[in-house]
């Protein structure tokens, strides 16, 4: 291909000046530097000692679509809004002392889904794409298949075991993630019965909805998903005049008062300013259902009416670790998937940004010694960013050099998606609109009109109790597995000691985490 004149003078230029703004901390050119800090951080590691006795909380932190280039773009994110140039900046859950890798494929499918991955990671057995809490003899839309094929949540043999348990999401809470803490059905997209086949209900099969009231007795359920639990054409409390966000049911259920009707000490609300006035010292069940379906993304939040996930996890944990029992939580982070089948970067980078909040808060709130907190992802995406980006360049923002096309691009680009806009054999150039808006779709390789999900491996982050039984490349299934394990929940019944029966806290792995902790926040 020939490339004429005016794109290599351009080339040339380009490259001149973003070379010339690079972030180069001038403490960085020493070696003494890069020396300093790998002994600091080897001798943290040196002195690094598990934690092996029983966990009396759990909490689960789920980065919807939350692979690995996506931490790494969130860090970067996090550093900037910051004022800082990023690369170095060390995210929440990477303060974690102990890591481990997830292999995500279900049964079968290569590149998964976040149902099949959920009974993974949540009910201990590798399931088909599409199935929620059932085994892999299940197959997606049989309704037949479901019956003597459930398998059971960890969040389900927590409350068996006495603990209190509870779900926050930035997604519907009858979504694949959630769902699969408490239902057992043959297809995700069963949230309500108004999106259920006839031949489904006739079989007996129950929508997802139905199952979150009845299943398992859960303390705490926060996030989006109203229109699936009241009648169908029953106007929306926050959109009256909008009939799209009615109520579904077609079996004329209110589950919402029905919940409230067999809770003793149970609240429901629907906006933050009921939220904000729930007392959570007399509050033992809190239902909040904050938009008809998904809650909508951070940067389109109205924050009058809809809590965040910092606040919703905040608000769970202070109702329940009021059991003296211990209690397990699943949070996720539910819309960073949603930005990336988007195709829109800063969307899912900004959902990242405030998932790692929301852990951040959640370790303020709690003890290492007595909680195990796990931190993954279900799947990744085809998400990638890079293109020779100089130190310090805006995650969003575009490579130093041009395209053999002549135009610039962004760093951030996807494998597919919607942002494929190839025109008469060429692409539009990313100055002729705002590449950095929150709507702004990254160019794509081929069109779709959903980005598709990745099939590499993701990241599991680990702290406290028994945390660092998670050390090498895993099945997504074992995640399931540590965690009843540390809690001595079923089907564990040979765990690890209490604290009080002999087993003493590491006070070494403690002063580690904080040493650890405060190094990076000083760099």
């Amino acid at each position: 291909m020939k490339i004429s004149t005016f794109p290599v003078i351009a080339l040339l230029l380009f490259n001149i000046v973003c070379r010339s703004s690079a972030v180069i901390p001038e403490e960085e050119e020493a070696p003494a530097f890069w020396n300093a800090k790998a002994k600091e951080t080897l001798k943290i590691a040196l002195e690094l000692q598990p934690v092996k006795h029983r966990a009396k909380n759990v909490i689960l932190f789920l980065g919807d679509g939350m692979g690995v280039p996506t931490v790494t773009a969130t860090r970067i994110l996090k550093g900037q809004l910051d004022g800082k140039p990023g690369e170095g900046t060390v995210l929440a859950m990477e303060s974690f002392p102990h890591l481990g890798l997830s292999k995500t494929y279900n049964v079968d499918h290569q590149a998964p889904d976040s149902a099949g991955t959920a009974t993974a990671y949540l009910c201990g057995v590798k399931a088909n794409y599409g199935t929620i809490g059932l085994s892999a003899a299940a197959r997606r839309g049989q309704c037949s298949t479901t019956f003597g094929n459930e398998v059971m949540s960890v969040l389900k043999r927590a409350k068996d075991a006495g603990k209190s348990v509870g779900i926050v999401t930035t997604t519907r809470v009858q979504h694949a993630s959630p769902a699969a803490t408490y239902a057992h059905v043959a297809d995700r997209d069963w949230y309500g019965d108004g999106e259920m086949p006839p031949d489904a209900i006739k079989k007996g099969c129950k929508d997802i909805a139905f199952q979150l009231i009845n299943n398992t007795d859960i303390d705490v359920i926060l996030g989006g998903g109203r229109k699936y639990m009241t009648p169908e054409g029953t106007p929306d409390p926050e959109y009256p005049q909008n009939p799209k966000q009615n109520g579904t049911r077609k079996d004329k259920q209110n589950l919402i008062e029905k919940w409230l009707s067999i809770k003793k000490d149970a609240q429901y609300v629907w906006n933050k300013e009921q939220f904000d006035a729930v007392n959570v010292e007399t509050t033992k069940y809190l239902m909040g259902l904050f938009e008809p379906k998904d809650m909508k993304f951070e940067l389109n939040r109205n924050r009058t009416m809809d809590p965040s996930i910092v606040e919703m996890t905040d608000k769970a944990i202070q109702i329940l670790q009021k059991n003296p029992n211990g209690f397990f939580l699943f949070v996720e982070g539910g819309r960073i998937d949603h930005g990336h089948h988007d195709g829109t970067a800063v969307q899912a980078l900004t959902e990242a940004v405030k998932f790692d909040e929301a852990i951040e808060k959640a370790s303020k709130l709690t003890s290492d010694v007595d909680t195990l907190t796990v931190v993954t992802a279900d799947h990744s995406h085809m998400f990638a960013f890079g293109g020779k980006a100089l130190r310090g360049n805006p995650i969003f923002g575009l490579a130093p050099a041009l395209a053999l096309d002549g135009k610039p691009y962004t760093t951030i680009l996807y494998g597919n998606g919607p942002g494929y806009a190839i025109t008469n054999g060429t692409r539009p150039n990313p100055n002729s609109t705002d590449y950095q808006n929150k709507n702004y779709e990254q160019q794509a390789a081929v069109l779709l009109d959903s980005e598709t999900h990745g099939g590499e491996d993701v990241a599991i982050f680990s702290k406290g109790p028994m945390a660092y039984l998670f050390h090498k490349t895993h099945e997504e299934n074992y995640i399931a597995h540590v965690i009843a394990y540390a809690a001595c929940i079923e089907p564990y019944k040979e765990c690890p000691p209490s604290p009080s029966s002999g087993s003493s806290v590491q006070p070494m792995n403690l002063l580690s985490i904080l040493l650890v902790t405060l190094y990076f926040l000083k760099s």
